[in-house]
């Protein structure tokens, strides 16, 4: 029999986000948002790391291409699972692992296309040629149209939620591990191109809130398990015969 996952509080997992994202749409933080890319930009200069090598070729460029490896491993091994008997039993693990993964880095783009925000660099506010416009309001018309909302590379740290869920039933210690290292390298790659002038705070957290939101919802359809209620053995007496 499969064992039961620990139980999964909606309290805990899925009414905070929801929230924040509900504050989000009802107070965007562009005040916040300017305040911070202010910091990292200097007039006449422009961002402090927009041409930086390690900001650019380290955290960027070769840390996606290590999460791209580590998706194609874990696509290997679940069509591996599906027919090496041995691995049978990875095979629900791991098709959650490449399906939450695969959706939290795949809804980058589409949205992006869709929303055409612009970045920070992109504005006359920080040496750009464009107009700024929120998320929800139109966007002035343009014949570059931005694409940075939400914040691409920050998903390839935040999607490693996934591991979180996955580790959280059987190995929870390693789970909560597992959740830290996903928001510090998530926080890691926001900060990195918030300092180039890709992208505002709120690009990244939106894309946070996203990324969990699809491995809770990945985890809930595949692997989650409720325990079983147990029969209070008075009741199964009292359903006797006499």
């Amino acid at each position: 029999m499969p064992y039961p996952s620990r139980p999964l509080n909606p309290w805990l997992h899925l009414f905070p986000p929801l929230l924040l994202i509900v504050l989000l749409l009802s107070f965007e933080p562009t005040r916040l948002d300017f305040a911070l890319a202010e910091l990292f930009y200097t007039p006449g200069v422009g961002f402090i790391g927009r041409h930086d090598a390690f900001l650019e070729d380290i955290l960027h460029d070769r840390a996606k291409q290590a999460v791209i490896l580590f998706g194609v491993l874990a696509v290997g091994g679940w069509l591996l699972s599906c027919c090496y008997r041995p691995w049978r039993h990875l095979r629900r693990p791991l098709g959650y692992l490449v399906l939450a993964m695969g959706l939290s880095t795949a809804i980058v783009t589409p949205l992006k296309a869709l929303t055409a925000v612009q970045c920070p660099w992109s504005l006359r506010d920080f040496g750009g040629a464009e107009v700024y416009s929120s998320l929800l309001s139109a966007r002035p018309v343009t014949e570059h149209p931005g694409r940075c909302w939400p914040g691409g590379h920050a998903s390839t740290g935040f999607t490693f939620f996934a591991l979180y869920f996955l580790l959280r039933d059987r190995r929870p210690r390693l789970a909560r591990v597992a959740l830290l290292g996903a928001l510090a390298l998530g926080s890691l790659f926001s900060v990195a191109r918030m300092l180039q002038g890709a992208h505002f705070l709120s690009h990244n957290l939106w894309t946070a809130l996203f990324d969990w939101l699809i491995c809770l919802g990945s985890y809930r359809l595949l692997l989650y398990r409720p325990q079983r209620e147990e029969v209070p053995a008075i009741a199964a007496v009292a359903r006797r015969p006499a």
